[in-house]
């Protein structure tokens, strides 16, 4: 009998045939956008579909699960910490990677640069926004800050309660196995999504896609391999107790996956499988993951550095220590309110540029390739969570077994 290719392998393979597909079809990319990707936008809506469900039921089955607010308590803390010092720790790789590379940074024109920047979001009304004012609306907008407090509050008030809601501890452990029934058959469909989704991509821009941006890209990507390798490798190491090899092995289909989505949320489902398999606790996971894919963003972190500085770069301008320091607090604290969607990458660095009063036009610099930031920042947030779910399972091991 032959072994089964595992979801890692049939994911990497749909993304090697994605980019011969693509590279083929240069000729006639519209055919790929029209007839091919449609069929990753099905498999996107899938995932998004479930994705709601699955946040507000695991997150509630999980608080439930405690049956203790201040064990809740203790593992949101650890979570926050982790996340805020990791996502600063990969701000200032970026920074010091881009530093490394200003010399090679291409010199552009930059006098006919356009970009209209969305506002950025004032932090109060930051806050303000992680609380919902209507049952149904997180749901409908997929707004997981707000669905997380949503499944908070639920499993909170489920807890105070006591033994009058068994009734309604058993729905919602009986739904949390339906939504993840349902989340592994959209999983099995994950190798066609990748391919479809990334053969359009690759059929539109060709090899031109990288262009005179190649050494930014470069070094951006070099800051998220010395990021995930390093920082992760460490964490899971001391902290986690658990061989980095071990956890890239296991996080791999999740890494691709977000790869070739980018989106952190997209691909929480297949995190979630991965830590499941990898030992992480199911309490801890259905809490820290959702939060994770929301809050942590470890990889657009250091998108921002190499991103400022490359502009900054771009107009003649060095950046003073100070300035550096000021992008390192703006993103830490930005990645809080910017949802894990594909692009949100995009309304912080907007938000990064003018905390250093760098031009905002800049940004039309990288926006041509952002796609291609987006996809290794995106693989490298998603590992991040999965670090957490391991840490976390480890630090909080003897208290879960009470």
């Amino acid at each position: 009998m032959k072994k089964k290719l595992s979801l890692a392998a049939q994911i990497f393979i749909a993304l090697v045939l994605a980019i011969i597909a693509g590279l083929l079809m240069q000729n006639c990319a519209d055919f790929a956008t029209s007839y091919i990707k449609p069929f990753g936008t099905i498999f996107l809506n899938l995932v998004k579909f479930i994705v709601v469900p699955i946040v507000l039921f695991s997150i509630m089955a999980g608080v439930i699960s405690m049956k203790d607010i201040k064990k809740v308590g203790s593992i949101g803390l650890k979570t926050i910490v982790y996340y805020l010092c990791t996502t600063a720790g990969a701000i200032i790789i970026g920074l010091i990677g881009a530093n490394l590379f200003k010399g090679a940074f291409p010199v552009l024109e930059t006098t006919d640069l356009v970009y209209e920047a969305k506002a950025a979001t004032p932090f109060m009304d930051v806050i303000v926004n992680i609380f919902p004012s209507n049952f149904i609306k997180p749901m409908s907008d997929a707004n997981m800050l707000q669905i997380i407090v949503m499944a908070l509050l639920f499993g909170f008030g489920i807890i105070l309660v006591g033994e009058k809601a068994e009734p309604v501890v058993k729905l919602v452990e009986s739904l949390n196995d339906v939504f993840v029934k349902v989340m592994e058959m959209i999983i099995k469909l994950s190798p066609i999504g990748v391919f479809c989704l990334l053969c359009p991509v690759v059929a539109a821009n060709g090899a031109s896609i990288i262009g005179s941006l190649a050494m930014v890209l470069l070094c951006a990507y070099i800051c998220y391999a010395v990021h995930a390798i390093v920082v992760y490798s460490i964490a899971v190491k001391a902290m986690g107790g658990m061989s980095p090899v071990e956890f890239f092995k296991g996080i791999l289909p999740a890494m691709v996956f977000a790869f070739s989505s980018t989106s952190s949320v997209g691909t929480l489902p297949i995190t979630m499988d991965c830590c499941d398999k990898m030992g992480a606790n199911k309490e801890v996971s259905s809490f820290v993951l959702p939060l994770g894919a929301t809050i942590n963003m470890d990889g657009t972190a250091i998108y921002q550095g190499v991103c400022a500085i490359f502009i900054a770069a771009c107009f003649g301008i060095d950046l003073t220590i100070g300035q550096m320091a000021t992008i390192v607090l703006t993103a830490t604290l930005a990645s809080i309110g910017t949802a894990g969607v594909p692009g949100a990458g995009m309304v912080m660095l907007a938000m990064v540029l003018v905390s250093v009063g760098l031009p905002v036009e800049g940004i039309a610099l990288v926006a041509g390739v952002d796609r291609l930031f987006d996809m290794g920042r995106t693989a490298v947030n998603v590992t991040g969570d999965a670090s957490c779910a391991i840490i976390v399972t480890k630090m909080e091991g003897e208290k879960l077994n009470k």
